[in-house]
């Protein structure tokens, strides 16, 4: 770890404290904030409990630092001198720690002598969808006389927080996430993107993005696939999918497709660094997850002006009109969902206007600019800087 200390810059430093910075939505987000908040206002650093891969390099400003601290599985305690020495040195005036796995290093910056820490909640732990581990509301509540402010990015995370883990209503603050509206925009036919393999003209693709784990559910969205394809034969000339990124349920997606002997329709590229020109090229964005905060990738496809067909779980409800925007199915429900996909494909019309209506939606509620102005209104509050 490169050696840091205070530096002579009297902008106040804040410290964004994440496990891995690697690509994921919450870590997008970081890579906003930062890149947005005006140069003037504060210093950043990112420190990585495991390692800053080279996804660092998204984040676009010169004054900011990475620190991997190649933490082993396990509880933080045994780093907890290294955050403490970290933090003296740095002297930050915030450590803004983000979801449970890095909840723990409030205690090393209140030890440290770090006057504001803020942690946000963006979504479930894979292994705790809905909050209901108790071991885990175990930890909150322990580590909750550490936190400042605790941030969450929707009324479920709020829920959670006051009923199950007893933090007070005026130590919350609700920020949604935004999306970039000038880079995420809509096209008036299909992007081209390299390796894109449906060419035909009246292709009708329906798509996915993000890490392909099992809180994302991917192979729900496979197999609701292939049902569309029993429900609707006529669809086999058009009806494609696309599911962009990579992990576990990437080969056991391939396997179902195979199995079904329907592989030549759908594009599995792994992960990839033009999601918006992929957005962009769908007709129909589907998020399956299991479990979810605020989806960057649904707020994405609707900036795209791409309807969204997602699973009725966390903030998604709070994103997605049913309707208006696009549909709301159970999670884990392959019949559901493959009628839902069989309706848009059957009746694009009526998904263009869905688009349309998503595409309005980002520009009124989800905008960029007001997530970054909400989060610097709070670090000022919280610093006295009003």
């Amino acid at each position: 770890m490169k050696t840091h200390t205070a530096s002579a810059d009297r902008r106040p430093l804040v410290a964004h404290v994440v496990h891995r910075f690697d690509v994921g939505g919450m870590e997008n987000g970081v890579v906003n904030l930062i890149n947005r908040m005006r140069h003037e206002a504060y210093r950043h650093a990112v420190i990585a409990l495991t390692e800053v891969t080279d996804f660092r390099a998204r984040i676009v400003r010169d004054d900011v630092d990475f620190i991997s601290l190649h933490k082993p599985p396990g509880h933080a305690f045994w780093i907890y001198p290294q955050l403490f020495r970290l933090f003296r040195a740095l002297r930050p005036a915030i450590v803004h720690t983000r979801n449970l796995g890095t909840l723990e290093v409030a205690v090393a910056a209140s030890a440290a002598g770090v006057p504001v820490r803020i942690h946000g909640e963006h979504g479930w732990d894979v292994g705790d969808i809905g909050g209901a581990n108790r071991k885990y509301q175990w930890v909150r509540r322990a580590y909750r006389p550490f936190v400042t402010k605790y941030i969450v990015l929707s009324g479920e995370l709020e829920r959670y927080l006051t009923d199950k883990v007893g933090v007070p209503s005026a130590r919350l603050r609700k920020i949604c996430n935004g999306v970039d509206a000038e880079r995420f925009h809509p096209a008036p036919a299909r992007t081209h993107v390299d390796g894109w393999p449906f060419a035909e003209p009246r292709a009708w693709v329906i798509g996915t993005v993000g890490r392909m784990q099992p809180v994302k559910d991917q192979t729900t969205l496979t197999r609701a696939f292939i049902r569309a394809l029993e429900l609707a034969p006529e669809l086999k000339g058009r009806l494609r999918l696309v599911m962009v990124g990579d992990g576990p349920l990437r080969e056991a997606s391939r396997r179902l497709l195979e199995n079904a002997g329907v592989s030549p329709l759908a594009w599995l590229p792994g992960e990839r660094d033009d999601v918006h020109d992929l957005l962009r090229s769908l007709d129909c964005f589907v998020l399956p997850s299991l479990a979810e905060g605020i989806s960057n990738t649904i707020l994405e496809a609707m900036a795209c002006g791409v309807p969204v067909i997602a699973t009725e779980v966390g903030g998604s409800p709070e994103l997605v009109e049913a309707g208006v925007t696009g549909e709301l199915v159970p999670a884990a429900d392959v019949e559901t969902m493959a009628q839902a996909i069989v309706r848009y494909a059957r009746h694009p019309e009526l998904a263009r206007q869905a688009g349309r209506a998503g595409r309005q939606s980002v520009e009124r509620r989800f905008s960029l600019e007001a997530m970054v102005r909400n989060y610097q209104q709070l670090y000022d509050e919280l610093l006295g800087r009003e």
